[in-house]
């Protein structure tokens, strides 16, 4: 297989720490410098938090301003991807970033069980997400955690409030949300190409032990990879994470086993109906 493989590295998140992981960024020079190893490294789309001075998340808008800032000019080309995810806010405060214009945003369009709390996507803070996205020209993808937020994303396409055919994420291994689950896993992926087309690009996430599983899955069924510090703060069992490039040169040899090329940051931008220039 010779298709080009995205990967995407989620840098920070919103649960890690320092005590977790002395290796996770949690300062805006911090994320810089992280993503920038694992931009070297072949990553090509960043996903992004941001935290407060206390290293709690926050949706504040001056922050991810300038974490976006310097991602731009440390990692020319890198597809800058901002989190409206619920742990860093909520209601409409979880699209505040939108506005900056990057090249996209993660989209959740349903609701589901997390660890300890209902992760709540209401249809109406999800339409208004969408329709922001379209006013300022940010390509969403979309955080499917269960098969009905496939067909969702697939009905919002139809009525125009994505602009453009979805890039879906599969998101497996969260507490009380879908499993590593291979059967179901490859259902998905018959299901993006029934609704979206047999070339639709998509891309999936293990969280914690499954991260590799899931590398392994997606890229050797031909679709993307994320990993990083946010979902997994282990190389192994024993062993803690240096660092986020260490997680994509990880993701990285998978690609060569499967003799998959790594997408540069051109080659992710045409696959994904981006601009060349940010």
């Amino acid at each position: 297989m010779s298709k080009p493989c995205i990967i995407c590295v989620a840098i920070t998140g919103s649960l890690p720490t320092k005590n977790n992981n002395p290796a996770v960024p949690i300062t805006i020079s911090e994320q810089i410098e992280s993503t920038q190893e694992a931009f070297e490294a072949g990553a090509t789309i960043a996903h992004c938090h941001v935290r407060d001075d206390e290293g709690k998340p926050t949706s504040d808008p001056e922050r991810f301003g300038r974490l976006l800032e310097g991602l731009r000019q440390h990692c020319p080309g890198i597809i800058v991807q901002l989190s409206t995810g619920g742990r860093s806010g909520a209601g409409q405060a979880r699209g505040g970033m939108l506005p900056l214009k990057p090249d996209m945003a993660s989209l959740s369009v349903g609701s589901n069980n997390f660890p300890t709390r209902v992760y709540e996507n209401p249809p109406d803070l999800v339409d208004w997400l969408a329709s922001e996205m379209i006013e300022y020209g940010v390509k969403p993808e979309i955080e499917a955690f269960d098969l009905s937020h496939i067909l969702r994303a697939h009905a919002m396409w139809q009525a125009g409030q994505i602009a453009a055919r979805p890039y879906v994420q599969f998101v497996m291994g969260v507490k009380n949300a879908m499993p590593a689950d291979r059967a179901v896993f490859d259902y998905y992926i018959h299901t993006v190409k029934r609704l979206f087309g047999e070339d639709a690009a998509w891309c999936a996430a293990g969280i914690g032990p499954n991260q590799i599983v899931l590398n392994d899955w997606a890229i050797s069924a031909g679709g993307h990879a994320r990993t990083g510090l946010e979902d997994n703060v282990r190389i192994d069992r024993d062993t803690l994470a240096p660092s986020n490039a260490a997680l994509v040169r990880r993701a990285a040899e998978l690609c060569d086993r499967y003799e998959r090329p790594v997408a540069d940051w051109r080659t992710a931008r045409s696959i994904l109906g981006l601009p060349q220039a940010a």
